[in-house]
């Protein structure tokens, strides 16, 4: 059931998601493939806005074709990422990540807008029965019950006929890394200090770059290209809480700068003004614990990423499948515990860490570099190793791409896609512990 329809004031369902975006919509679609009665509830009316992750990694990309969509996702507009390189003391470009070295069936990033995407999986988790998607459905608060009154049984939401209530087994927070359910909880968060912020912005270019994302630097100022279907999208490393006094500089400023370090661009940056600059407040943090009874964070509401590498959407999309591969089981047979909410921190809160802790490292010669005016360049180490055996490249390609444990659709989710000669019905349904006998 999608948007639009009235409901009582007082509703139940099985499994609530607040928020639908990557995390929160395959969390969804999964769980309605089992049988689970789901429910997301999503603020805005539609899945346009400013700083969604576009990259579609490879991991994710297998996922889509476990669950029958990739022939539906490879028809959206879409560029590739293949490699990624950095320049040399010389002037030479070297690569540093190969994707195309991956074992996988699309060795890639798809640069893609994610409301293509997060509008592919609400179409297909609205051919299941199990799914209801609610737009212009703002979550206000908690519902509690219990014994002793603590545990989370529901949501408060408004939307444009009223104030509503919606009880449920669970309440899975998937609304970003300002969750308003998350805040509701009283989940404790961690901060990590940041040392840059990013300019956001798009410059409008015919000529091909290549399937390369090109790191590149004019006077200590690094600019990130990313080539997209008939434009360039430019994120600008900046000192953290610099904007203003970026902006002080002029436009003319920004443009110099960027042809200075891009120069394949140069006949395109003056359509770049800053009323297209748009400020990315860069955030690394972590729930210190991703539950409580009945509740459970999970995508950017368990742990905001750095853009750095581009994988926090990677991250939401495996937290999602988690997710529904641990607690579709129990919701069905109405077991649930506390105990099984756990289970998803326990198995996403390494990969999490150890990704974070990777971002964190990165950040530190950015740092630097930002403070000192020295050129982006490729380091020393890395770059002697690389020309000795150049298919070390797939090691980082793994890392950004893959991720350090990338997660599989359950056997009940996955479907062939349409005219693949099947019906496409599930091969089984989960068991009391989430599992198939096929897993």
């Amino acid at each position: 059931m999608m948007a639009g329809e009235q409901h009582d004031r007082h509703e139940r369902t099985t499994c609530v998601v607040v928020g639908g975006g990557p995390a929160g919509i395959v969390t969804a679609l999964l769980l309605a493939r089992a049988g689970v009665e789901v429910t997301v509830l999503e603020k805005h009316g539609d899945f346009l806005r400013d700083f969604r992750g576009d990259t579609v990694h490879p991991s994710t990309l297998r996922l889509l074709d476990e669950l029958g969509l990739f022939p539906a996702f490879d028809a959206v507009a879409h560029s590739r990422i293949e490699r990624v390189r950095l320049p040399t003391a010389s002037g030479e470009q070297v690569t540093v990540a190969d994707f195309t070295r991956l074992p996988l069936a699309h060795p890639y990033v798809a640069m893609a807008p994610q409301w293509d995407l997060l509008s592919l999986l609400a179409e297909a988790g609205a051919r299941e029965p199990a799914f209801r998607l609610e737009m212009n459905a703002e979550v206000t608060g908690l519902l509690r019950g219990g014994r002793d009154g603590t545990r989370v049984t529901g949501v408060r939401y408004s939307t444009p006929v009223g104030e509503h209530e919606l009880r449920a087994d669970v309440t899975i927070a998937a609304d970003g890394r300002w969750s308003v359910a998350r805040a509701a909880a009283g989940l404790a968060v961690r901060e990590f200090p940041m040392n840059i912020d990013v300019w956001w912005f798009r410059i409008p270019t015919a000529r091909g770059i290549g399937a390369a994302l090109l790191p590149r630097s004019a006077g200590g100022r690094p600019f990130i290209v990313i080539p997209r279907n008939g434009y360039a999208q430019v994120a600008h490393l900046i000192p953290k809480g610099a904007d203003a006094s970026l902006r002080a500089r002029g436009i003319e400023a920004l443009r110099a700068d960027l042809a200075l370090a891009v120069p394949e661009l140069a006949d395109a940056v003056g359509a770049v003004s800053f009323d297209d600059v748009k400020m990315l407040d860069v955030r690394l943090s972590r729930v210190r614990r991703w539950y409580t009874s009945g509740f459970l964070c999970i995508g950017d509401a368990a742990h905001a990423m750095s853009p750095m590498g581009g994988v926090g959407i990677n991250l939401a999309v495996q937290d999602g499948v988690a997710t529904a591969r641990l607690l579709a089981g129990p919701l069905l047979s109405r077991t649930l515990s506390d105990r099984r909410v756990a289970a998803v921190e326990r198995r996403r809160r390494l990969p999490t860490v150890l990704t974070q802790a990777l971002q964190r490292a990165m950040h530190v010669p950015l740092g630097r570099m930002l403070r000192t005016g020295s050129a982006l360049r490729a380091p020393a180490p890395l770059l002697a190793l690389l020309r000795i055996a150049p298919a070390l490249a797939v090691v980082p390609a793994a890392i950004v791409g893959v991720g350090v444990r990338p997660e599989r659709a359950p056997a009940f989710a996955r479907r062939s896609p349409p005219g693949a000669g099947t019906d496409g019905a599930p091969r089984d349904y989960p068991g009391r512990d989430g599992q198939t006998a096929e897993e």
